[in-house]
């Protein structure tokens, strides 16, 4: 079914440029990208690895449909697990980013995949004539679901950029005068403060962690530019997407569900999904979190007005003396000192047993602050007992190679830090 989606875009229009590589300076059109594939097959793999960030990461994928394989996109420092091939429907294995966990597979059939890039294109309004410039992951679900997916089901050109980095992204910019540029929330902060966002981006996605409330305003007011948050999850694809032309106000807020995507919150909280692109199951153990079109998530959520807004993931909750606070709330707070250039909140076992836990802020500091003078500012917008005790103040909270900063990763540091074990395991 993708392969033959494919040779519909060729044959569309075959000699207008599909991919550019711009570290190498190559360039091939939708004919020659399908003709890149076309030697005969002697042996059909059952599962095709692509990798890496460039042109041979699509010309993996479609050799992959092309001859029937399952394509199991990987990082550049991933290597390939050992595991059973998932029967048919499957044609797809997407790796979780192990958020709340280790890593799982995910197996997709080709209906879903494509389900997910038609609600992708259609909602955020993806368009030929302004190409995706990709700086972030092939591999990761956001990158395959917003770079490669419309590059192949839908024509939309991709240029591949060889660095994130502002100079790097400055001269990709020149490539072309009207793009769609999606990032994470660090490369826009990293972007804004080197002033290299380019002026002929006209569609800006951000994704793979929330967004802060403050840097989309801060990029709006610069620029004039709307950084449109999107939501959404390995396990099913996009979920919601914030299409407004004006910045948010609260930062909690991810946007409405896109379209033939049905969304609910269970009692405890947490929000599910149901769509054409949640996947098959779990590969190689299943769980009842995801099957027969449905997926619950782990983020404690509020439906309003049609419009979603997350309050945390359910395993970050922190115990204070049997009240228990999300750490995003006490981070949507934080980050709207104007001292606080990013934060991270958890919860570290307190020496006092009748708390159970005890609130730790990790603080990148944009200038000179003090705890005194962040807890000042906390007691007039919340309970005091939701206010941290313990601050540490880093030079940097940097994000992984997906755009995450992993709490249970800088929970490990501070507990080591301290000489103490973490006694939630």
């Amino acid at each position: 079914m993708l392969f033959e989606i494919w040779q519909k875009i060729v044959r569309t229009d075959p000699d207008q440029v599909a991919l550019r590589d711009l570290a190498s300076g190559q360039s091939w059109t939708f004919g020659q990208l399908h003709r890149e594939i076309e030697a005969p097959i002697h042996h059909k793999p059952a599962i095709v690895h692509a990798q890496g960030h460039t042109a041979d990461f699509i010309f993996a994928v479609l050799r992959g449909w092309r001859c029937g394989a399952v394509v199991c996109p990987l990082e550049p420092y991933q290597s390939p697990t050992a595991m059973p091939l998932p029967p048919a429907p499957c044609c797809h294995l997407k790796t979780t980013s192990a958020t709340t966990g280790a890593p799982r597979a995910i197996a997709f059939s080709a209906e879903q995949l494509a389900a997910d890039a038609a609600n992708i294109v259609a909602g955020m309004g993806l368009r030929p004539d302004w190409p995706n410039l990709g700086v972030i992951s092939l591999a990761h679900s956001y990158g395959f679901s917003n770079l490669v997916l419309p590059l192949l089901l839908h024509g939309i050109p991709l240029f591949l950029a060889p660095s994130p980095l502002p100079e790097a992204l400055r001269r990709a910019a020149q490539a072309q005068n009207d793009l769609t540029l999606p990032g994470v929330p660090a490369m826009w902060r990293a972007w804004h403060e080197a002033g290299v966002i380019p002026a002929n981006v006209r569609l800006a996605i951000s994704a793979g962690a929330p967004l802060p409330v403050g840097l989309e305003q801060a990029v709006f007011r610069a620029h004039g530019l709307k950084v449109h948050n999107f939501y959404g999850s390995s396990e099913c694809g996009g979920i919601a997407y914030d299409a407004a032309a004006t910045p948010r106000e609260d930062e909690a807020l991810v946007g409405r569900p896109l379209q033939d995507v049905e969304v609910g919150v269970r009692e405890e909280g947490l929000l599910f999904v149901r769509s054409r692109a949640v996947g098959l199951t779990y590969w190689p153990e299943p769980s009842a979190q995801l099957e027969h079109g449905r997926f619950q998530t782990s983020d404690l959520a509020e439906l309003d007005h049609g419009q979603i807004y997350l309050r945390g993931r359910a395993g970050d909750l922190i115990n204070v003396a049997g009240r228990k606070v999300s750490p995003a709330v006490i981070e949507q707070a934080l980050r709207q000192h104007d001292a606080v250039a990013e934060c991270l909140v958890f919860g570290a076992p307190s020496d006092n047993v009748d708390r159970t836990d005890h609130i730790v802020a990790c603080v990148q500091a944009s200038r000179g602050s003090t705890a005194g003078e962040l807890k000042h500012f906390l007691l007039a917008k919340l309970p005091s007992w939701q206010v941290p005790r313990e601050w540490w103040f880093v030079e940097s909270l940097a994000p992984n190679g997906r755009g995450k900063i992993s709490r249970a990763q800088w929970k490990d540091k501070y507990l080591q830090r301290n000489g103490r074990k973490n006694a939630s395991r």
